[in-house]
């Protein structure tokens, strides 16, 4: 009788199998806190860490709000409609041209933009620091009607920008909507560092 005989290959199995489960866990258990440690502390991101966030997944004309030092960064993929728009407005708005825009230089251009179909801005009203609603519905009877080419709307004083953040003449708010430094490599929007 060989010494492999007396062997429970069922038993063997179950052995290693549960082995091989409490291995994976103890192994997902130290990798967990190690991977997130990558990650920037809520208090670093507040101080100015860069935010990464993929857009790809963004729908033409969807809006989405990223945290960046405490503000929510509006962050629109704008349609060939919306972007046509944009030179519709231009004599209704204080600062068309963004002279006197908080941005950075490669965004002074009409669509306030590295790539025109994004746009990224902080979603601050510029008179006391409310959060404007996006409302991309051109010609809104409450917002002006014809007037109207999308944009965003301060419920709070009433100030109305475009869909490149510049603000209308009439309204309480000053400027146009600032731009935070930001970088694009393919889909990953990169807030707080250019």
């Amino acid at each position: 009788m060989s010494h492999a005989e007396g062997v429970n290959v069922q038993r063997r199995r179950v052995l290693i199998a549960s082995t091989a489960v409490i291995g994976a866990a103890g192994v997902a258990a130290v990798a967990t806190p190690f991977v997130r440690s990558w990650t920037p502390s809520a208090k670093a991101e507040a101080a100015g860490a860069a935010v990464m966030q993929d857009i790809g997944s963004i729908e033409a004309g969807q809006m989405i709000v990223v945290k960046y030092r405490g503000k929510p960064i509006y962050v629109v993929k704008r349609t060939e409609d919306m972007l046509d728009k944009l030179e519709d407005v231009k004599p209704l708005l204080v600062d068309p041209d963004s002279s006197e825009s908080v941005q950075p230089e490669y965004c002074a251009n009409p669509t306030r933009s590295l790539e025109p179909s994004v746009l990224v801005v902080e979603g601050v009203c510029t008179h006391l620091g409310c959060a404007p609603n996006y409302r991309p519905d051109v010609g809104a009877a409450d917002l002006g009607g014809n007037d109207w080419y999308g944009g965003f709307f301060c419920p709070c004083h009433g100030s109305k920008y475009d869909l490149a953040g510049r603000v209308y003449s009439g309204v309480p708010a000053p400027l146009n909507l600032p731009i935070p430094e930001y970088s694009m490599d393919g889909t990953i929007l990169t807030i707080g560092e250019a």
